[in-house]
């Protein structure tokens, strides 16, 4: 400051500089208001700037005060303040002295009393409820019998251990707790990341996921359960994938996360019984369903049974269903001899009238017509060969004739032609010697085939053919009469007799060292 005084100024005060003016007075106003709480509504408010800083207004209804919260202030607020909020400021006043205006620097914000703690849920209740994250429809249901809970709460409080003693009373399962704070300055964050946490974790990991949650606090006044209206945990409780319980307070507290959980439970201990099942209730209802299923069963069984014996006696004896089968059966019996001496019959008559078309003048006829087609196929075979020799010749000799008349030079030539002409007439000819060779070897063999099946090769053993007037082959006695005149066939020629009527031979007629003729009895060759 400065003390020069103005000899020519009408008084004694002192003369200031801007700069010195306004640095008096913001130490003076720094030094009187240090630490004030001031009540006012929030007015302006934008959010944070992007340097971190959130400016605004406080006013009420005569006056307005500007406000400022620093970046590392406003990070560690428990309330965040809203536009039209009506707080409680803790900090002190400053003046900016670049614009002759003053503000307070704010340090704590805190809403003014419970009535704007409830204005304010309201408000953030409206605002999460019209994005949709209270709908029944987003809802999930409970498992029934989860392997794996995971109870998001304090680890030092009674909850955890009346949540895990309900649960061992009721149904053993694995338990995972998320050790977090349930109040004070960044219980909210923690909150939110434990939910986040746990569905973050795979199925078939290290650590199991669970198949319900349970965020869980014990009583407490609406200051203390704040945590709980935050919406950065109201958001994770709404996104998570796995079932999720609220317990958080007393049967008559509400917070915003009981409205965006999944179910919401009076208490922690009330939790952990909708979370699992009383063990001792199914098994006793699992007996009492046996029992059930099992004197249905018998039940069962016993009408089926006499329902057998009701169709049992419906149904026809064992004799009455095999009676018409053995019949039928025992008249096939009956007629199976009788069919098959029917049917060897049958074939001996079908046997008989083939044999009466194989006659020896019939295999003689085709021997000789086979025999003549051989003759003449030779002949042709002789002829061929001999004009092919001619033809030969032929061109023997007008290759000769040429050559002759060919010069001395090509004699050479015409030599080789020759002995070439020679061994192509040599092969030839010992071609068709061989060709002759295995047609003759042919008819043979064709000819041996045709004498081994002539009868005549038969009655060299003994054997004779009996011919009746006609000259026809005499296959039955019974065909001839008493005085008939027959011929009887040797191998070395033909004798005739006349037939009687006994078997033995007439008297007289049997000369000594004679051959006596063919037995009447002797059947036929065919």
């Amino acid at each position: 400051m400065s003390n020069v005084f103005d000899s020519d100024s009408p008084t004694n005060l002192a003369e200031y500089s801007v700069s010195e003016l306004s640095g008096s007075i913001k130490r003076t106003v720094e030094t009187a208001f240090d630490q004030v709480r001031v009540r006012g509504e929030i007015s302006g408010y934008r959010g944070p700037h992007s340097s971190g800083h959130a400016y605004f207004s406080l006013k009420d209804d005569r006056a307005r005060i500007d406000a400022v919260i620093w970046k590392g202030t406003f990070s560690r607020l428990k309330f965040r303040p809203e536009e039209g909020m009506e707080v409680i400021a803790t900090g002190k006043v400053t003046t900016f002295p670049g614009s002759s205006k003053y503000q307070i620097v704010i340090e704590t914000l805190e809403p003014a009393g419970a009535g704007a703690l409830m204005a304010l849920i309201e408000e953030r209740k409206r605002k999460l409820g019209a994005e949709g994250l209270f709908d029944a429809a987003r809802k999930k249901r409970l498992p029934f019998m989860p392997r794996v809970i995971g109870v998001v709460t304090s680890p030092t409080g009674a909850v955890i251990r009346d949540i895990l003693h309900r649960i061992s009373d009721r149904f053993p399962v694995h338990v995972l707790v998320w050790p977090v704070k349930v109040q004070g300055e960044g219980s909210g964050e923690e909150v939110a990341n434990a939910i986040r946490g746990f569905n973050a974790l795979e199925p078939a990991g290290a650590i199991p996921r669970p198949d319900v949650l349970i965020v869980a606090r014990g009583g407490g006044s609406l200051e203390d359960l704040w945590s709980f209206n935050d919406e950065i945990v109201v958001r994770a409780a709404a996104e998570s994938r796995i079932p999720l319980i609220s317990a958080v307070g007393h049967e008559t507290d509400w917070t915003l996360i009981d409205h965006a959980a999944d179910v919401r439970a009076p208490t922690p201990t009330g939790a952990a019984e909708m979370a699992v099942p009383v063990k001792a209730e199914l098994d006793a209802q699992a007996a009492a369903l046996a029992a059930r299923l099992q004197g249905c069963m018998n039940r069962q069984m016993d009408q089926r049974r006499q329902s057998v014996r009701a169709l049992m006696r419906a149904l026809p004896s064992l004799d009455q269903l095999l009676a018409l089968p053995r019949r039928r059966f025992d008249e096939a019996a009956a007629g199976l001899g009788r069919g098959l001496a029917l049917n060897t019959i049958n074939k001996r008559r079908g046997f008989e009238r083939v044999a009466a078309h194989l006659r020896p003048d019939l295999l003689s006829g085709r021997i000789a017509e086979r025999r003549q087609t051989l003759n003449e196929r030779m002949i042709r075979a002789e002829r061929m060969v001999e004009r092919l020799i001619d033809r030969s010749k032929s061109r023997i000799d007008r290759a000769e004739a040429i050559l002759a008349s060919l010069p001395a030079r090509f004699k050479t030539q015409t030599d080789r032609s020759r002995e070439a002409l020679a061994n192509l007439s040599r092969h030839g000819d010992t071609a068709i010697r061989h060709q002759l060779a295995r047609a003759r070897a042919e008819l043979s063999a064709q000819d041996r085939v045709l004498q081994s099946l002539s009868y005549k090769n038969v009655l060299k053993r003994g054997y004779a053919v009996i011919r009746d007037e006609d000259d026809r082959p005499v296959s039955q006695a019974a065909s001839l009469s008493a005085g008939t005149g027959i011929s009887i066939e040797f191998a070395d020629g033909r004798v005739g007799a006349l037939t009687t009527e006994g078997g033995a031979p007439p008297v007289g007629t049997k000369k000594r060292g004679a051959k006596s003729a063919e037995s009447p009895k002797q059947g036929s060759l065919f």
